[in-house]
């Protein structure tokens, strides 16, 4: 039953992108709160929840670091401090734009220009907190490796403990799981142009920093803290008062 953390950007609840997007997968990670996902034209009900699961699980965010267990010496409040110490180092920037992309069959919003200051954040986020991961065992490096990996993204495995971090790393706020079939992978992504029309053309504001927590395998992933980036306090926790 070990808790599983990481650090990923997810707007903030006001902000039109989190409504959107929680309301496409039927879930809000900052509150918990879960509905029917809205239908959408062409496909059974059934079949949309299965292509929703994964991305609903996880809730809508971008990976900075993913998923790990902490370090036996490492308790949550050592780890939620150090992510807010450095929070208040970073500063906040923006991505100008977004569009849909398919990535290995599924689909996903990525930048539509390539971002420095988002590579920089994800690598330093990789680096700076390897140390409060606990080691990857062999049937955690099966599992990353199920799926086929490169040699550089094997290496990348055993190092970090994640196979798709440093120049191997693509930003990517996920909306379905895969979908093997082109027409119908077409017919969910006709919804998503449509529900998100309006909200992607902006510039995306990477204000904060956000810890997600999974109490355990299966479980859904919900925000337990969001610290504001150069703000030097925290915007919300879970967990503690902020100052």
């Amino acid at each position: 039953m070990t808790q599983r953390y990481a650090l990923y950007y997810a707007p903030r609840p006001e902000d039109g992108l989190a409504a959107t997007a929680s309301q496409w997968l039927g879930r809000n990670p900052e509150t918990g709160q879960t509905r029917a996902p809205r239908p959408v034209p062409g496909l059974a009900p059934e079949r949309l929840a299965e292509i929703l699961a994964g991305p609903r699980l996880y809730g809508f965010h971008g990976t900075l670091k993913a998923p790990i267990a902490l370090a036996d010496e490492v308790t949550e409040r050592d780890f939620v401090d150090a992510v807010g110490r450095f929070a208040a180092r970073e500063r906040a920037f923006a991505v100008p734009s977004l569009e849909l992309a398919e990535l290995s069959d599924f689909l996903a919003l990525v930048p539509a220009t390539r971002c420095p200051d988002l590579q920089d954040l994800a690598d330093r986020c990789v680096l700076e907190f390897d140390e409060f991961r606990r080691p990857a065992d062999e049937a955690e490096l099966a599992r990353r490796r199920a799926p086929g990996l490169t040699p550089r993204q094997d290496a990348l495995l055993l190092r970090w403990g994640y196979p798709y971090v440093l120049d191997e790393w693509r930003f990517h706020l996920t909306l379905t799981g895969r979908i093997a079939c082109a027409t119908e992978r077409e017919t969910v992504a006709v919804a998503l142009r449509q529900r998100f029309a309006g909200v992607i053309e902006s510039p995306l504001q990477v204000n904060d920093l956000c810890i997600f927590r999974q109490p355990a395998p299966d479980r859904p992933f919900t925000v337990l803290a969001r610290f504001r980036l150069g703000g030097g306090r925290r915007v919300r926790t879970e967990t503690w008062p902020g100052p």
